[in-house]
């Protein structure tokens, strides 16, 4: 998967089948393996994991068809480059690589809205919000969750137990940038620090990430303007 602004059709079933073949099967395996593959068939998450974008505005990052599944992608790459960092800086890796994939590729499933409800994002139907980049919006028909939330939501829905690493992970995956986040993060009773450092390094990568995603919509953008 390559980063870019925009993806055809052919390349977002590509992108999808290259998850469901490669990717999970890769991290995964037994029971878990086959409720994920469940829960990203075609018939249930399948068709918004391959056609999400990733968030509402051109100048956030991967806010096109197919953007989502480039995104925990880039996420998934970027948390093993991390690990490998933090690692020779001398921090303690005190979880398994399966719980960094799962972390990783699950952060932002709530995204994908819940089953049977409906999709999170939806396209922008004010033209001059979408003449500002605002391409998409959230979805007023859905109940309001965090995404970090309704992503944990999803995966108990579908029967996928989660580590307390891992449910941290996801949960804390935005980093600072949640005020949700920040009485894990910012906690000065020794007591109550994190007791693994998976989530510091999801958000992380999950930071890496968006970055290197706006910085090709940059580039893609001063490209056209020249």
């Amino acid at each position: 998967m390559i980063n870019k602004i925009n993806l055809t059709e052919d390349e977002i079933q590509k992108n999808y089948e290259e998850f469901i073949k490669e990717i999970l099967p890769k991290h995964f395996k037994g029971d878990r393996l086959k409720k994920l593959l469940f829960m990203y068939s075609e018939d249930e998450l399948g068709l918004e994991l391959a056609t999400a974008p990733a968030s509402m505005c051109s100048h956030w990052h991967n806010a096109f068809c197919g953007g989502y599944l480039l995104h925990i992608n880039n996420v998934l790459v970027g948390s093993f480059i991390q690990k490998k960092a933090f690692e020779m800086m001398g921090t303690n890796i005190d979880f398994t690589d399966e719980e960094l994939a799962f972390s990783a590729l699950d952060h932002d499933l709530g995204k994908l809205g819940s089953p049977h409800e409906g999709s999170y994002y939806i396209p922008q139907d004010e033209d001059w919000k979408a003449r500002k980049g605002e391409l998409y919006k959230m979805n007023p028909n859905i109940q309001y969750i965090e995404v970090p939330t309704r992503a944990l939501f999803n995966l108990q829905y579908y029967g996928i137990k989660t580590t307390w690493k891992e449910y941290l992970g996801i949960l804390l995956s935005d980093g600072m940038y949640s005020e949700a986040s920040q009485k894990y993060l910012k906690a000065f009773n020794k007591d109550m620090f994190l007791k693994t450092n998976l989530p510091r390094i999801v958000h992380a990568a999950d930071y890496m990430a968006c970055q290197s995603e706006r910085d090709v919509w940059n580039f893609s953008n001063i490209e056209e303007r020249l």
